[in-house]
């Protein structure tokens, strides 16, 4: 009986899988109310992923949902570079055409799908590889947002244990950022794959802690559901001990239920897992087992042309051999005139069965017929698919002639990381191949220079060391300087993005390489000179920018000239020269609309933003960012440079005391994946609000991340300044006074700190701020603090009006900087000039003068919800009797009583409570009541925060 349903081995009734579908359904419900979700569905090899997914998105899409499919492709170690992406995408141009797929992104933009899709043109010329891949990303991300404002997308991709390092990274950057769109993802991987190091291992992590992803284990099949699938293949009710004996060897896995029914349902058990498989492919005619042996060479789905072409069979001869296998549900027919296997298990194991010459032979096969006529294989896809069978093939020299052809075409779609494999491989297979040179037309040297790049293209800083190292070995410097000088630059940018010493030594080394007045030189110091600029030898990096500027318009390079114009700007800022900072900015701006060049536009922009915020004009700043950001979506390039103009907006924001828009906008661009630089300055824009509220544990986490909690070290100005800042704010709150001072007594040995006049003299006002508070603690160290303050003062210029305000709260003219800060708009440092203000009133018994500054600094302070300056402002109007609103009545009584104060004194010097109890004679259960009411009365839950606000609001002497 079962030999007569020979082909019917697949259910027609979908069995079980309840909970599995209800997750689904409430993940597709979340992303139809406008709050995109991705679902990971685990699950073994056979267990029935693809059968779920096909089921759920069959009765999605009967309820209106636009399901697109794309699946990952096993080659080997290196992938397919956006395999199921362009799979998709390919699925939706067959379905709307490539015009109406293109009209649904910006002007230009489906060009940089053409990297992908041929249908999209010629691709755009740009291929910065800071900026390139991340703009290809954005547009995947803007597909599929104006698709799903038609009606909600499903898009599913399958296999992704096999998904290449840019569609793992691709995945990730949807996920995160799919945010309001009503999408859903569904990603299937098999789990019993994913060993220990497997790459997708640390994507599955990151993804489970995205809000609205959903993790699925698909479990093996109950023995009820096994008797409901044999009953579905059988089309009766099968007997219960035939029942029971396939539920034991199949152990639950539907697709080794249908292997054990092909067979029989009585054959003897196999051996392996393999031998059950393949016994439904060994009832087939000889030559479909040979055909299907070449078939399963060429991947897991192959067109009719390549399967005839390397069979050497003719059409009819190939139709009448593989009838019989898609009868068998072994493969099935798929789009494009091609046939796919059932299962990828089905493939692995006929592909096991190949004997080694016949393993040589079919993958060679492959490569030469793919060779001769690319278009036997879809779009894009050809050159890596030789390389993958010519290696497979085990023939050294196609192996790395192919390897390096696909490495070019790699770097053509931004696939980095797909790129350095292959030229790994070139270099692995170089020593095999004697000519390998002239085969290639480039030197080993060479290769080891593109896998550099590659290798700093995609973050593989380790790996990229090693093949700057490896080049420069084989390089003389004095016959190769401009190659020499160029690795050591790349090297320098690894140091860097390492945070390792030496990037200035060896952008001085590089600089030493290229004398003359050439381009190679002119690209050396634009690096160095930001780098000094940057680290605060302005001058000296001013002088070298300029010296390159005039090498680029020598030699006609606007591009390059623009770039230097910029670095140049940054110099004039860090100087203190707002108005040619803008000025510069809008020349290069210039150019780069003259040249069609996004990227210089958005960095002019950036930086225009960053000068009116420093001059004060921090509400124009933000109007200009909004411009830019919108630019940025335009371009494609919202990722890279669009997060750093949101980033300068947010700083904006938070100087005007617009503190939730600022930390929310922070919050939004880090989840658009950006530069590791730019996350760490929005991450610091967070801990800049998380001050100002008393957020210590906001403020530790990103110390934590940005690396701050450990000495100065080699880092830019900028980036030491707020390191430094957040570090004192945190343990001023933390009522740790005298760390802070260490910190303070640390940024004024660092000099180079109070390099930009902006950023100066903000340090100098928070540095005066520490001395004030840790005057009645250590008054040596305090007056020597601020004698080195004084002394800076003295020297920095004042360009600006935030500088002018800032000064004015070192010089303690607290008033006129309450007036110079509501001039700005800025309320968090108006509140805090008024509270110093008020402070100096009572400290000459004007009590109606230190109440008219308290009254207006308390509904601000709690406008912003600055929990501490609350606290500040509350407690000095009780020691002082002011009532804070006119309705209040003032309380002349002291904070705390005299005995408290004695209390808080000894708690201030990190006392405990025995030692206090016996330095006062009282019990230490007294002691503690004592603590429990100041904590109360300061408005604190510490014994720290209680010393911090003790020496804040001078409560002890």
């Amino acid at each position: 009986m079962l030999d007569d349903m020979m082909g019917r081995a697949v259910s027609p009734v979908f069995v079980g899988r309840e909970e599995e579908l209800a997750g689904l359904a409430e993940a597709f419900e979340q992303a139809r109310n406008n709050a995109a979700a991705a679902v990971l569905l685990g699950g073994e090899a056979g267990v029935g992923k693809t059968r779920l997914i096909g089921y759920f998105a069959g009765r999605a899409a009967d309820d209106g949902a636009h399901v697109l499919i794309g699946g990952c492709v096993e080659l080997s170690t290196e992938g397919l570079a956006y395999a199921p992406f362009t799979a998709a995408i390919r699925q939706l141009v067959r379905e709307q055409g490539a015009e109406e797929v293109a009209a649904l992104l910006p002007d230009g933009a489906a060009r940089d799908l053409a990297r992908l899709l041929p249908e999209f043109g010629e691709p755009s010329g740009d291929v910065e590889t800071e900026t390139a891949r991340a703009r290809l990303f954005e547009q995947i991300l803007n597909l599929l947002e104006r698709l799903a404002e038609r009606r909600p997308v499903i898009l599913v991709i399958e296999d992704i244990h096999w998904a290449d390092r840019s569609s793992r990274d691709l995945i990730a950057f949807l996920s995160r950022n799919l945010r309001t769109a009503p999408v859903l993802m569904i990603l299937t991987y098999r789990s019993d794959d994913l060993h220990r190091q497997h790459p997708l291992r640390p994507v599955l992590a990151e993804l489970s802690r995205v809000e609205g992803v959903l993790r699925l284990d698909l479990p093996r099949l109950t023995q009820d559901e096994v008797a409901a699938q044999m009953a579905g293949i059988l089309g009766t009710t099968p007997e219960f001990a035939q029942v029971g004996k396939v539920f034991q060897r199949s152990e639950g896995i539907p697709l080794f239920v249908e292997a054990l029914l092909e067979c029989g349902g009585d054959c003897s058990f196999p051996e392996s897992l393999h031998d059950l498989i393949i016994g439904s492919v060994e009832q087939l005619p000889d030559e479909t087992q040979r055909v299907l042996r070449i078939a399963a060479a060429g991947g897991i789905r192959v067109g009719h042309a390549l399967l005839a072409a390397v069979s050497g069979l003719s059409d009819v001869d190939l139709e009448d051999a593989l009838r019989p296998a898609i009868a068998a549900n072994v493969l099935q027919v798929a789009d494009g005139r091609a046939y796919a296997f059932r299962h990828a298990l089905i493939r692995e194991a006929v592909h096991e069965e190949l004997l080694p010459g016949e393993h040589v032979r079919m993958h060679a096969r492959f490569a030469e017929e793919i060779s001769g006529d690319r278009t036997l294989v879809p779009p894009g896809r050809a050159a890596i698919e030789i390389a993958h069978h010519w290696y497979s093939a085990r023939d050294d020299l196609w192996a790395l002639i192919s390897a390096w052809e696909a490495a070019a075409k790699a770097a053509k779609t931004f696939a980095y990381n797909e790129k350095m494999q292959l030229l790994e491989r070139v270099l692995t297979l170089w020593s095999k191949v004697p000519d390998a040179a002239e085969r290639i037309g480039v030197d080993h040297t060479t290769v080891l220079e593109h896998a550099s790049e590659a290798a700093h293209a995609c973050g593989e800083i380790d790996r990229g060391t090693r093949f700057v190292k490896a080049a420069l070995e084989e390089l003389d410097e004095r016959t190769d300087p401009a190659r020499v000088a160029e690795l050591v630059v790349r090297r320098a940018l690894f140091k860097m993005a390492k945070r390792k010493a030496g990037a200035l030594d060896d952008l001085r080394y590089a600089e030493r390489l290229v004398p003359g007045p050439v381009l190679e030189r002119a690209h050396v110091l634009s690096k160095l000179g930001s780098f000094l600029a940057f680290s605060g030898e302005v001058a000296e990096g001013t002088a070298l920018t300029e010296e390159a500027l005039r090498i680029a318009r020598e030699h006609g390079d606007e591009c390059l000239e623009a770039d230097l114009l910029l670095n140049l700007s940054l110099s004039h800022s860090i100087a203190g020269r707002l108005d040619t900072t803008i000025a510069v900015n809008s020349t290069a701006q210039a150019i780069g609309e003259r040249v069609g060049s996004g990227r210089i536009i958005l960095r002019a922009l950036a930086n225009n933003v960053d000068a009116l915020n420093n001059m004060g004009r921090s509400a124009e700043a933000v109007e200009l960012a909004l411009e830019g950001e919108q630019l940025a979506r335009k371009y494609g390039r919202y990722r890279v440079q669009g997060t750093f103009i949101a980033n300068n907006r947010a700083e904006a924001l938070e100087a005007l005391g617009r503190f939730d828009e600022a930390a929310q906008l922070a919050d939004q661009a880090i989840a658009m994946d950006p530069t590791l630089r730019t996350r760490h300055h929005l991450r610091r824009i967070r801990a800049d609000v998380a001050v100002a509220r008393g957020e210590t544990d906001v403020i530790r986490s990103v110390l934590n991340e940005v690396d701050a909690a450990a000495p100065l070290q080699e880092e830019f100005t900028q980036e030491l300044s707020a390191n430094a800042r957040l570090k004192m704010g945190l343990h001023l709150l933390s009522g740790e006074p005298l760390a802070a001072l260490e910190v303070a007594e640390e940024v004024v040995r660092t000099a180079r700190i109070m390099s930009k006049p902006m950023l100066g003299w903000r340090m100098l006002a928070l540095l005066s701020g520490v001395c004030e508070t840790v005057e009645t603690l250590v008054p040596g160290r305090a007056a020597a603090l601020r004698a080195h303050i004084e002394e800076a003062g003295a020297a920095m210029t004042v360009d600006s009006p935030v500088a002018e305000a800032y000064r004015l709260c070192l010089n303690r003219d607290h008033d006129a900087a309450a007036t110079a800060w509501e001039r700005l708009g800025r309320p968090f440092p108006r509140a805090k000039s008024l509270l110093h203000a008020g402070r100096a009133a009572a400290a000459t018994g004007d009590r109606e003068g230190a109440a008219v500054r308290l009254r207006t600094a308390h509904p601000i302070a709690l406008a912003l919800s600055a929990r501490p300056l609350v606290a500040e402002i509350e407690s000095l109007a009780r020691r002082v009797g002011v009532a804070l609103t006119p309705e209040a009545v003032p309380d002349p009584d002291p904070l705390l009583t005299p005995r408290e104060q004695e209390v808080l004194r000894l708690v201030a010097q990190g006392r405990s409570n025995r030692d206090i109890a016996a330095e006062l004679f009282i019990s230490a259960k007294t002691v503690s009541v004592h603590v429990s009411n100041i904590l109360g009365k300061l408005g604190v839950s510490t014994r720290g925060e209680a010393a911090a606000a003790a020496h804040r609001l001078a409560l002890i002497g």
